[in-house]
């Protein structure tokens, strides 16, 4: 309680911005390590990420064998000439994903699960899906984020700037790529839900970036010639005010999400709320540390570039107005 405190009224100061090649850095080698994995799925599978049935079209099964194992029911479709046999449970039943079959090759697998597992046609429950209509899915869910993206450049230029837009989107996209990266390494599905989770992930990203940046508006409002304070040092002031706001509301928001992930999925079998939890988790996790160690650090240094917090910075690194001041006088040159 007292930490908190002492943060909210900006009695502890933490240098975000000072430590920017850190913070550059670790995002660095995460979108590398999330790059390799994209790479490394589209070499070994033809394609960067795990795409469900409603992407890449496809059949699924679904039936009820309590006292199957997994082996036995991928030995199943395998032994009719299914090549690619996705198993999964959800619950009590099993959830059995495939290439695109003909009807004929349906028939056959259904009779065969029947004979297997002792149950009735009726309890095996099957859906076919066309490589044309996950072709339409995929190109909706790149439009719908293609308009998001639009939207939140315009929001942010006209509610605040086109700098702090751009600082924005580019945190975004390292959400983005992270979060795909994660999904391309793990090898979990991505489905509509994921589509969901992503634009979800998105806005909560957005939505931390807006705080911190409405805070930092605020104060470099009142920057002027004669100010005793950088844009740097201004901007790190209002980083460190909203620091336990941006950390509380993120916890508030990953704990039941990861409750979703690591219990749902594992003790209650919902395999199906996985796809979405996942992006939801790492999102939520990235989204927090870019909005304050990569968007705020990134809207510093297009910021400082400007002839007035220029200004500043020199006239204050010749007067001794602190480390933020020299450092930044240096950095502009």
């Amino acid at each position: 309680m007292g930490l908190g405190r002492r943060l909210y009224r900006g009695e502890i100061d933490v240098d975000f911005v000072g430590k920017q090649k850190l913070w550059y850095s670790l995002s660095g080698l995460l979108l590398v390590f999330s790059l390799a994995g994209l790479i490394f799925s589209a070499v070994n599978t033809g394609s960067p990420l795990n795409l469900g049935v409603e992407f890449r079209g496809g059949s699924v099964f679904s039936f009820k064998a309590p006292a199957a194992d997994i082996e036995q029911v991928r030995s199943t479709f395998t032994d009719e000439g299914v090549h690619q046999a996705i198993v999964q449970t959800a619950g009590d039943r099993w959830r059995v994903t495939t290439e695109t079959l003909s009807e004929a090759q349906v028939t056959q697998v259904q009779n065969a699960v029947v004979a297997d597992y002792k149950i009735p046609v009726s309890q095996v429950d099957i859906q076919s899906i066309g490589a044309s209509w996950g072709g339409e899915v995929s190109q909706k869910a790149l439009i719908g984020l293609g308009v998001f993206m639009l939207a939140i450049i315009l929001y942010l230029s006209m509610a605040f700037e086109p700098k702090m837009a751009l600082a924005a989107i580019v945190a975004l996209v390292h959400d983005l790529v992270i979060t795909a990266g994660v999904y391309a390494w793990s090898g979990f599905e991505v489905t509509p839900a994921t589509v969901l989770g992503f634009l979800t992930i998105l806005g909560y990203s957005l939505y931390d970036a807006v705080v911190v940046f409405d805070m930092i508006k605020e104060v470099t409002a009142k920057l002027g010639t004669t100010s005793k304070k950088t844009y740097t040092q201004a901007a790190n002031d209002a980083l460190n005010h909203t620091l336990i706001r941006s950390l509380n509301t993120s916890l508030v928001a990953i704990l039941p999400v990861a409750a979703i992930l690591f219990i749902g999925t594992t003790l209650l079998g919902a395999g199906t709320l996985k796809d979405l939890a996942l992006a939801l988790f790492v999102g939520m996790v990235v989204g927090t540390y870019s909005s304050l160690c990569v968007a705020t650090p990134l809207l510093v240094t297009l910021k400082e570039r400007e002839p007035k917090y220029q200004a500043i910075a020199r006239r204050l690194a010749s007067t001794g107005g602190g480390k933020g001041a020299k450092r930044a006088a240096a950095a502009k040159g």
